[in-house]
């Protein structure tokens, strides 16, 4: 689905979600979750389709559209709420329609971030820091997105922290 909705429209986009995804193939396998964290990092950014762009926000409109086509609640939670989407949704004024999905705490939510901020717009991995950046550099400082990433990088921070620890524990560190 991911494929048909983004490869063509956004090669860019899809490129970074088959990077995501490959890394999350890895780590699947050694995780009660891993058909989950696999799923949510193949579809994280179905939402930038242009034919699914109803609010265009991404988080939102991803889990929506997942919702309409049946997905699992966990799933369509981990789309809606990850890599700190709150913290835009609230500053786009979209929080309470983001809150009609749950925000899934645990494992499988820190690995999802921890993949997408770790991961280039061309599917490389990156340090967590040069994420930041580049997205810093690819938005004015006056950007809904900036702004939400400043408030939003305690709880960022803290997930791929949780993340990399696991990662370590797992052996994985290395490999992902």
């Amino acid at each position: 689905m991911a494929e048909r909705l983004l490869a063509i429209a956004l090669p860019r986009r899809w490129s970074h979600v088959q990077g995501v995804a490959s890394r999350a193939e890895v780590v699947g396998p050694h995780l009660v979750g891993g058909p989950v964290l696999v799923a949510a990092c193949w579809l994280h950014d179905v939402g930038y389709a242009p034919d699914l762009a109803a609010t265009r926000f991404h988080p939102l409109d991803g889990a929506r559209a997942l919702r309409e086509w049946g997905a699992d609640d966990l799933i369509c939670g981990l789309v809606a709420f990850h890599s700190a989407a709150a913290h835009e949704a609230d500053v786009l004024g979209l929080l309470d329609e983001l809150r009609a999905f749950e925000d899934p705490q645990g494992l499988v939510r820190d690995l999802l971030w921890y993949l997408d901020m770790t991961t280039s717009p061309d599917g490389e991995r990156v340090s967590f820091d040069d994420r930041i950046a580049e997205v810093r550099e690819r938005y004015p400082a006056e950007h809904y997105v900036i702004r939400a990433l400043d408030g939003s990088m305690a709880a960022r921070r803290g997930a791929v922290n949780r993340a990399e620890a696991w990662l370590s524990s797992a052996g994985l560190a290395d490999q992902v």
